[in-house]
């Protein structure tokens, strides 16, 4: 039996999972092909960078030239800090060219991020305050970018506590769920450095918890990237593609 989203509160969840966060620009597109209105968006890690430009009325192909050969050497510098060896300011100063120093009230549709609290160990949930500095904390890859902190909490990213943002979109009103989950990378060849072993473990680790997070969606856009590296500059239209291609074929057997 096909959904109708007639009467329909979509949220939209974008996941983490390093440069193939450009999928989720496929989805933004097929979506907007499909006149799917998103009254809420989520997102976590580098769903969290997309979200925050889309909830600020960014199209897809606004996001598409931001993030055109973005990965994670480019967007990082050296640290001094104690806790790793780069920093990740320079996604934050890129929230800051495209959007102005703005704060989550001042979005155009609801926005939450997930960020962790490495102290503690618990669950973050980012919806109020300086964007650009949240985008920072969601993005934190632990061990490799300095933790950021955020009202006496140290962030890191948030998928170590949910990679598939789904929890923060009830509260932002929206009452039909979906998930954009990302593959976790090339499983067949070897890792092209240390920030690729670094990015593989992670996302390999929370891999089967991100599955039963998504269980809470009411619908689930997984495109097929294992063919994909997670660092590489040279796929961001393959990936978008994937995403798109995805998107269209669940809606259209989902959704009337």
């Amino acid at each position: 039996m096909k959904i109708s989203l007639q009467e329909k509160k979509v949220g939209l969840a974008l996941g983490g999972g390093g440069v193939l966060g450009a999928a989720h620009i496929g989805v933004l597109k097929a979506l907007n092909e499909l006149n799917v209105s998103i009254h809420a968006v989520a997102g976590t890690s580098i769903g969290a960078l997309i979200a925050s430009l889309f909830a600020f009325e960014k199209d897809w192909q606004d996001i598409e030239g931001v993030l055109t050969d973005l990965n994670w050497l480019n967007a990082s510098e050296l640290s001094l800090s104690q806790y790793a060896v780069l920093s990740n300011k320079k996604l934050g100063d890129l929230i800051t060219q495209n959007l102005g120093e703005v704060s989550f009230e001042e979005a155009k549709i609801p926005l939450a991020m997930v960020a962790t609290d490495i102290s503690k160990g618990q669950k973050v949930i980012l919806k109020n305050g300086d964007v650009s500095n949240a985008v920072m904390a969601s993005t934190c890859v632990p061990g490799i970018f300095e933790p950021i902190q955020i009202q006496e909490r140290l962030l890191v990213d948030g998928g170590i506590v949910e990679n598939v943002p789904i929890s923060p979109l009830r509260d932002l009103g929206a009452n039909f769920l979906i998930g954009v989950a990302l593959g976790s990378g090339s499983t067949r060849d070897k890792p092209e450095n240390v920030i690729d072993v670094l990015l593989r473990s992670f996302y390999f680790t929370i891999e089967t918890a991100t599955r039963l997070r998504t269980k809470d969606a009411d619908l689930v856009i997984a495109p097929d990237l294992a063919s994909f590296s997670l660092i590489s500059t040279h796929q961001t239209g393959a990936l978008i593609q994937a995403g798109y291609a995805e998107t269209r074929k669940i809606l259209s057997q989902n959704l009337a």
